[in-house]
């Protein structure tokens, strides 16, 4: 009986490591969209659940703001603004009640439930498309797209 405990605990934990949002379109788990604003400007959209880290999402924003440029005709962007939408709520488990009883006499305990944070993180940023003639120096605080394409890309693309 301990072994099937022991195998489902680990079971639950091996489970609940892949439960952080993968990147892909947003959906009910979350995920990253690109909105057009006007031709040159893009809202980025990102939004994990509970078992996602914030600089994860932080690397949804990025990577999908570099295929927006991409796609778009543009080498570079500018983050124009952000806003922090990251959501939290509370959860909650049950509390236990445990009765013994000794010949005529019953004794409960009560185990109160515990209350834990449930934090979502998430965030809005709007880009600027920058597409540069060839020789063009980028103007500072601008990103490249074609390598943060690189570099993110794979490594959110596998997980």
């Amino acid at each position: 009986m301990r072994a099937v405990w022991v195998g489902s605990l680990i079971f639950a934990a091996v489970g609940l490591c892949g439960c952080a949002t993968k990147y892909q379109d947003m959906g009910f788990a979350g995920g990253v969209a690109a909105e057009p604003i006007m031709t040159d400007t893009y809202r980025i959209l990102a939004r994990g659940n509970g078992y996602t880290a914030a600089a994860r999402v932080e690397d949804f924003v990025l990577l999908k703001a570099a295929e927006t440029t991409l796609a778009a005709g543009g080498s570079y962007f500018v983050v124009i603004n952000q806003n922090n939408q990251t959501n939290v709520t509370v959860g909650q488990t049950p509390g236990t009640v445990q009765t013994n009883v000794y010949g005529r006499t019953a004794f409960s305990t009560y185990t109160p439930g515990t209350t834990y944070n449930i934090v979502k993180p998430g965030e809005d940023v709007m880009i600027r498309v920058l597409r540069l003639k060839p020789g063009e120096a980028p103007p500072p605080g601008a990103f490249p797209a074609q390598d943060i394409a690189n570099t993110l890309g794979p490594r959110l693309k596998q997980s």
